[in-house]
């Protein structure tokens, strides 16, 4: 089966987007690879030409900050196969990338498509990384008997330029939220909040890229940071601290930014907006442009269901919950990312 179009969907995170996921995942023409990109990460895509054993390693590999966060028994609600364990645990084999949350996400028996990936791919000539994962999005694509496919992780707008380098036709969703309500989401998260502390690190050691830290560099941390680079860590380092509500505000802001800048770059047929208040707001309009721009069609069936999977509940958080100065500090660390996403708000394409 040949897959008709591919399509990458960008964004902060904490925005709907795993309920969008799950949406599509239940279109019958569309593969949802869900935290795709999250999973394999930097070492699924080096340079040069790898060969199909070299692609499987990347794809099996678990990936370090996830299985870190495991281990120490900080989990995520996105990590699906800890929820119905199978082979794999992150105290002995460690769980797959793949495993972890793309592929419960398709299956019932994620264990036994890890296998059948496997089988597959090993055997495929050296060719470049993009051709790899052009290559199991098409054996994925048969398998399920699906024909375009949409990715979807969360905190991804910084993927977006090797995406588009590597997959030049690709189509790009910037899906954002409401700042304020997506900030106080994200710091109720485990993964934002190891994220906010991980940034801190990088500022405080100078160093882009962990790899290149040097026991100078942990020495220097204080303990309460030093500790999360270890094997695993104790989870209260994370769950218990205090954080500014004001750091998430300004990731909202940089990621929002970032995501804008880069569609707006793109050609009007490569490019869609998509607010989750406008999704809640007027579903099947959103939906229906939505599947169209994807290439698939929005069957009044799908529609219907997909519906049924959006409350608005969420909605309004950080008004009703937070105090008036509180919301305000917020807004103001939000003002760059709201800016940026000014004229964007009704999320018609170009």
């Amino acid at each position: 089966m040949t897959l008709r179009s591919l399509t990458f969907v960008i964004g902060t995170g904490r925005s709907g987007s795993t309920a969008l996921s799950r949406i599509l995942n239940t279109h019958p023409d569309v593969l949802s690879l869900n935290e795709y990109m999250a999973s394999v990460g930097d070492a699924a895509f080096p340079d040069g030409p790898l060969s199909g054993a070299e692609f499987w390693e990347s794809l099996f590999r678990p990936t370090p900050y996830f299985a870190s966060m495991i281990r120490s028994g900080l989990l995520m609600p996105e990590f699906l196969y800890t929820r119905r364990p199978g082979r794999y645990t992150a105290q002995t084999t460690g769980i797959p990338a793949l495993s972890l949350m793309v592929l419960p996400h398709l299956t019932d028996d994620p264990d036994g498509l890890l296998d059948e990936i496997r089988t597959a791919v090993v055997d495929w000539p050296d060719r470049s990384a993009a051709a790899h994962h052009e290559a199991l999005f098409e054996l994925l694509g048969a398998r399920f008997g699906r024909t375009a496919v949409v990715e979807r992780s969360g905190y991804s707008t910084g993927w977006a330029p090797k995406l588009r380098a590597a997959f030049p036709y690709a189509k790009f969703v910037h899906l954002f939220r409401d700042g304020p309500d997506c900030a106080l989401s994200m710091s109720r998260h485990s993964g934002y909040r190891v994220i906010t502390l991980m940034r801190e690190i990088r500022e405080r050691t100078g160093v882009d890229d962990f790899a290149d830290l040097t026991p100078q560099h942990i020495d220097a941390l204080p303990p309460n940071l030093a500790a999360l680079l270890g094997e695993s860590f104790d989870p209260a380092l994370v769950r218990d601290r205090e954080f500014p509500l004001r750091r998430f505000g300004d990731l909202w802001s940089e990621l929002v930014v970032q995501g804008a800048r880069f569609v707006d770059g793109l050609p009007s047929g490569q490019r869609m907006t998509l607010a989750y208040e406008d999704l809640l707001d007027a579903p099947r309009q959103e939906l229906t442009r939505l599947a169209e721009f994807v290439g698939v069609a929005p069957s009044p069936a799908w529609l219907d269901g997909a519906c049924a999977q959006l409350h608005d509940g969420r909605r309004g958080s950080a008004e009703k919950q937070l105090t008036a100065a509180e919301l305000d500090d917020l807004r103001k660390s939000c003002a760059p990312g709201a800016l940026a996403l000014r004229g964007k708000p009704d999320s018609k394409p170009d």
